[in-house]
């Protein structure tokens, strides 16, 4: 899971796994390396680019970990209630790998996300001095001027543009070194994540003056939380676009005609996904048997749909839940303890419940 914050250096391979390296590769067993000195040159699967800038912010990739804490839970989180529940990442690293080696959307939204977590981690690394390389934009000083009017700017503006520089530096190497479809793709989809954090900065300001008046701003640009990152990344998976490589072999064209051309902001992908109802190791589906299902839901979640027509067990369980709440001057809401008897639905397992492979 991923209660071992800040010290996950177990997960840091994630971030790797988009330049696909081998699944199996050391990154996953990292957790003995101290955060001040990182054995760069004994990870295989690295880039020489992404080896350089290893040796070269050794703190940095305490952050990446970080990063990779952010976008899994996120990605958890907007897939809760779906077939393919991104708990792979949890419950064996080597089915996410085979996730990705498709070019489904489940993976397009997966590069997305993950390179939106790097920028983010960043960013907030150098607004709190974390990192020798950067630290507050240097570009947001002296005044300024909005359609509130004048202000000065001040406090610390998350420099979001070194962050976005090296999220695509490191996440990118190894891409920018093949030139096929699928390279295409991910760089498209991992620029696509590193817009989405830009997208949510905000200005916030302070007021300065009498009695609280506005005479005076001092103001600074601030990330949004990364929630709003992940909900804008989910409804670009849900309006993805299947594409084509164009004759040339330098971009995309759409596959269905009927379809826009895909922006900037898009997220792009080439194959159609899989069920994900069976357990399959060659898609990297852990099939949905066992999973709670919601009986009076219509939608993605509900038990005709999770089970994919298997069926469900119901369980009776009981369980402690906060009851009778009541707000008490001042200032505090003050909760009862009260046993509840719930019905708990799981699907069914199909007839055959082991592993399916292909290969």
């Amino acid at each position: 899971n991923m209660n071992f914050l800040p010290g996950i250096w177990w997960s840091l391979p994630l971030v790797l796994i988009w330049a696909t390296p081998p699944v199996t590769s050391s990154w996953w067993y990292m957790g003995a390396v101290g955060s001040s000195r990182v054995m760069c040159d004994n990870v295989p699967g690295l880039v020489s680019r992404q080896r350089q800038l290893c040796r070269r912010h050794p703190e940095a990739m305490l952050s990446i970990g970080r990063g990779v804490a952010a976008w899994t839970a996120e990605c958890q989180h907007q897939f809760r209630r779906h077939r393919w529940d991104c708990n792979a990442l949890e419950r064996g690293q080597r089915l996410l790998g085979r996730v990705l080696l498709r070019s489904s959307r489940e993976s397009a939204f997966v590069h997305a996300i993950s390179s939106a977590g790097v920028v983010f981690a960043i960013t907030r690394a150098c607004s709190q001095g974390e990192l020798k390389s950067c630290s507050c934009d240097p570009k947001k000083k002296g005044p300024a001027k909005d359609s509130k009017g004048h202000f000065d700017w001040g406090g610390c503006s998350d420099n979001i543009d070194y962050g976005i520089k090296f999220a695509r530096a490191f996440v990118d190497a190894k891409e920018r070194k093949g030139k096929d479809a699928r390279a295409l793709m991910n760089l498209h989809n991992n620029r696509a994540g590193r817009k989405a954090v830009k997208r949510f900065l905000k200005q916030e300001c302070k007021c300065h003056g009498v009695s609280g008046s506005c005479t005076l701003r001092t103001c600074w640009l601030a990330m949004a939380d990364f929630r709003k990152t992940g909900d804008y990344l989910w409804k670009k998976y849900n309006g993805a676009i299947q594409v084509v490589m164009n004759q040339d072999g330098t971009g995309f064209t759409v596959a269905n005609k009927k379809f826009k051309k895909p922006t900037k902001n898009d997220l792009v992908y080439f194959e159609s996904s899989p069920d994900y109802c069976i357990r399959d190791r060659d898609v990297g589906s852990l099939g949905t048997a066992g999973r709670v299902c919601n009986q009076t839901s219509r939608g993605m979640d509900s038990c005709e749909v999770m089970c994919c027509g298997r069926g469900y067990d119901t369980s009776r369980v009981s369980r402690m839940t906060k009851c009778e709440c009541k707000f008490h001057w001042c200032c505090a809401v003050r909760c009862q303890d009260c046993l509840e008897v719930v019905d708990i639905h799981t699907c069914k397992a199909p007839k055959s419940a082991g592993w399916i492979s292909r290969t």
